[in-house]
């Protein structure tokens, strides 16, 4: 009998229910909770929605419906209602199964835990610390620290520049699966920070900057109070509750849509403040392209170029088609800069600040004068509007992603040439005469004219018969077309089962046509970001380019809304399905992975050397190749893609629209492109290929480096070999490894002029040339300090952690 109480006694002591935190040793099992000081909050063990798998979460206690603010094993869940939750003497929570398996565990700093102890606070902060007390300065870990996808009161949403860590809001995958879906609010650090809704790797929406009293791009109060730091050591947003009774979460829904939800503790009955899903389409990124205004009244959107500026392709403006914004009209005359003017606007958005520059203490004289000093200069305005404003923002090149609010916003000064001030001031009288001198003398013309046809009928009669012909605006290209009943008997409606993929643009089926031949049908979405511009632009492209290591195109559809490319069907999908894939990636060997690397610098030669047209590719990745029956890559997906004429070599974009971990830094951060860029791009597929890693997913545990900085690692110290893919075995070359990786970090480093070009590198490959020494790569950890020439004002620091391009610019 006395045993059983000392079981029992041991049961008790070393098991945790209903309270707010937990010793060394003990537990909580599936069941049980841990209840915050004040009984607000809870962790414990729950199933979404419909779903019986188990996962370990926080919630609000008594409020409905169940509020999920924080899951552990989101990418990790239990099958069934085994789950214990135990802290270890190293002060690490660990999560554990049935079998007694580790799912998942908080991860501590180097130094161990001194009697450590966990506890769940009252705002929703999970914390283990060393000791009893509650202090911060102890905390050895913190749930705060990676968030779910939901923001909470005193959550930091931003980087910590000393570690690297990144903190970001992410969605779940669906209702009933919380692990880490396709939508993320994150902070971009180029230029002046800013919050940035993605959807996988793109922009889709851009809350915006901070200019001392909210977000740039959501002016609108509510009850909470938001910080902004920025420091050497952290870079990060926090909101605060205004009224402590008041709870306020923030939610990134599966969808994508953001939602505030709200209750109070007389009323535990959660309601929707604000769903984002709500907006207008002016809050899409880029709306309306480069220098230009959205405005939105109501019903619809509509684009207006700035003062100065006229529209790129005026035929597409005038049917609503905005995507590629404006240009200037008059080119400024840098040998005169301080002739050109500034015409201010009010209650804006402040443009995208990834490629502007800051500073804390100049005035808004101070701030025109140091614009006017530079010819990329192309806007400023206060960088904190409270107080009559101070501070500086500089914008460099183009202006993108601005809307007019009716009331909020913020003022913005747009350079013009001296030309164009003269139609902002007295010249507008003058413009105004001649619009009615001309009407007068149109309307006259008019008059004439009926008359004239009213007393000669036979013209009309003439007129009517003659054969006009009336070209549709959709055509694209002298290609096959396809019609959409026929695309869609192929897929079977577009069934699901037929689906080979989903892209940036939309989704890819597999079709079969009543004669057996098979295609590859993509579907361009219609809430994609590709319009008909880039569909034309993809048709055009890929029609007029023939080579083996390139996918052929078969046609193409326009019925109404509906865009679609139809290539031939390429029977193994895409590279990434077989080098990342544990089971597939073994029947890839060494002859096989040197067959796909030659095969795609082939390809990319051609692109850039042999085909009639010189085309930047923009979107090189591993998803972007396709590998046909015989595994021979063909380069697809040219929705991105550029010309070049004559001897044009580079040009500048004001939207980069690749993908992080292919791009290269120029790219990334001034929206400039070569066939460098493209270059970049091979070096990082090359390196993937080698390794059977991920260069956006790759981390080195020791050194906090990427894949290119942890190839670079091992060049240095002359264990290259240790990057080849542990499934390849002893069946290789070692010579051939060893030029891949080096032609791999000569395509990779920092600077444009120091990589080769393609022709070069299928030298490289074949042996034919000798091989240079590579310098650093891009995106380097450890030693990735770097000073710009002709960079703006002060300094210009560019450091990056994992595939985020990071560019401070802060005169101190």
């Amino acid at each position: 009998m006395l045993f059983i109480w000392f079981l029992l006694f041991s049961y008790l002591i070393t098991t945790s229910t209903s309270l707010d935190s937990l010793a060394v040793g003990q537990s909580i099992r599936d069941g049980d909770t841990l209840v915050s000081a004040s009984g607000i909050i809870e962790v414990g063990f729950f199933s979404p929605g419909n779903s019986t798998r188990r996962y370990l979460g926080i919630w609000y206690t008594n409020v409905s419906p169940l509020t999920v603010v924080w899951v552990a094993n989101r990418n990790n869940p239990l099958d069934d209602k085994s789950g214990l939750l135990k802290l270890n003497e190293k002060g690490i929570l660990v999560l554990l199964n049935a079998t007694n398996n580790t799912i998942w565990s908080s991860n501590i700093s180097s130094n161990e835990g001194n009697n450590p102890t966990a506890h769940l606070l009252d705002s929703g902060n999970f914390v283990v610390k060393n000791g009893q007390e509650i202090n911060m300065d102890s905390v050895l870990w913190q749930s705060f620290d990676y968030p779910g996808d939901t923001w909470l009161s005193g959550m930091k949403v931003g980087w910590n520049l000393e570690t690297g860590l990144e903190r970001y809001v992410s969605s779940w995958k669906s209702i009933e699966d919380p692990a880490e879906g396709e939508y993320a609010f994150k902070m971009d650090l180029r230029g002046y920070p800013q919050v940035i809704k993605f959807k996988g790797h793109d922009i889709i929406m851009r809350e915006g900057s901070w200019n001392g009293l909210s977000l740039v791009g959501n002016p609108a109060p509510s009850q909470s109070s938001l910080k902004f730091v920025s420091n050497e050591k952290e870079v990060y947003f926090e909101f605060e509750l205004l009224d402590r009774p008041f709870f306020e979460v923030v939610t990134l829904t599966p969808s994508g849509a953001g939602k505030i939800l709200f209750w109070s503790t007389q009323r535990s009955t959660r309601q929707v403040a604000f769903t984002s899903e709500e907006k207008d389409q002016c809050e899409s990124y880029a709306f309306c392209g480069a220098n230009s205004i959205c405005n939105y009244d109501g019903n619809s959107p509509t684009c207006e170029c700035l003062r100065g500026y006229v529209p790129k392709y005026p035929d597409q403006w005038n049917v609503a088609i905005w995507s590629d914004g404006c240009v200037p009209r008059n080119i400024s005359n840098c040998k005169n800069s301080y002739a050109d003017g500034f015409l201010k606007y009010t209650h804006l958005k402040l443009p995208d600040t990834s490629s502007s520059w800051f500073n804390r203490t100049m005035n808004l004289d101070e701030c025109r004068k140091s614009c006017l000093k530079n010819c990329s200069c192309a806007a400023y305005a206060n960088l904190d509007i409270r107080d009559g404003g101070s501070g500086c923002l500089l914008w460099f090149n183009t202006l993108v992603d601005s809307r007019k609010f009716p009331q909020w916003g913020q003022d913005l000064y747009v350079r013009v040439p001296a030309s164009e001030l003269d139609h902002a001031g007295h010249g507008n009288i003058k413009k105004r005469t001649i619009e009615i001198t001309v009407g007068v003398i149109l309307f006259g013309l008019v008059t004439c004219a009926c008359i004239f046809i009213i007393k000669n009928p036979g013209i009309v009669r003439k007129l009517n018969s003659k054969p006009y012909k009336i070209k549709h605006r959709h055509e694209v290209a002298d290609l096959p077309t396809f019609n959409l009943s026929v695309l869609s008997n192929a897929t079977e409606n577009f069934s699901t089962k037929n689906k080979l993929g989903e892209g940036g643009f939309g989704p890819v089926y597999k079709g079969i046509l009543i004669d057996g031949q098979e295609l590859a049908v993509k579907r361009l979405s219609k809430k994609s970001g590709q319009g008909l511009e880039e569909f034309k632009n993809e048709v055009a492209l890929i029609a007029k380019l023939q080579h083996r290591n390139l996918v052929k195109l078969v046609g193409c559809c326009i019925d109404g809304e509906e865009k679609m490319l139809i290539y031939e069907y390429m029977a193994n999908k895409s590279l990434d399905n077989f080098v990342f894939d544990e089971t597939k990636k073994r029947l890839l060997d060494w002859h096989k992975r040197f067959n796909i690397i030659s095969g795609i610098a082939r390809g990319l030669s051609y692109l850039h050397h042999d085909s009639r047209l010189r085309v930047i590719h923009r979107d090189l990745k591993t998803s972007n190749i396709l590998l046909d029956a015989n595994l021979d890559p063909k380069i697809s997906d040219f929705g991105l893609a550029r010309l070049f004429l004559g001897d044009q070599v580079e040009a500048n974009t004001n939207k980069v629209a690749g993908t992080y971990g292919y791009i290269p830094p120029e790219y990334a951060t001034r929206g400039h492109f070569s066939m460098k860029s493209d270059v970049f791009s091979y070096g990082v597929i090359i390196l993937e290929i080698v390794s059977g890693k991920k260069n956006r997913e790759f981390s080195d545990a020791e050194n906090s480096n990427n894949l290119l900085g942890h190839s670079w690692k091992l060049w240095t110290e002359e264990r290259t070999m240790e990057l080849l893919d542990e499934v390849i075995g002893k069946q290789f070359a070692p010579s051939e490894v060893m030029r891949c990786i080096q032609v791999g970090l000569l395509c990779v480093q920092q600077r444009p002029e120091d990589r080769p070009n393609m022709s070069s590198v299928i030298l490289m490959l074949n042996g034919d040339k000798l091989l240079p020494n590579p310098k650093v790569p891009a995106f380097y950890i450890e030693k990735d300090v770097t000073y710009e020439e002709n960079s703006a004002p002060s300094n210009h620091i560019l450091g990056s952690v994992n595939e985020l391009s990071i560019t401070m610019l802060d005169a101190r």
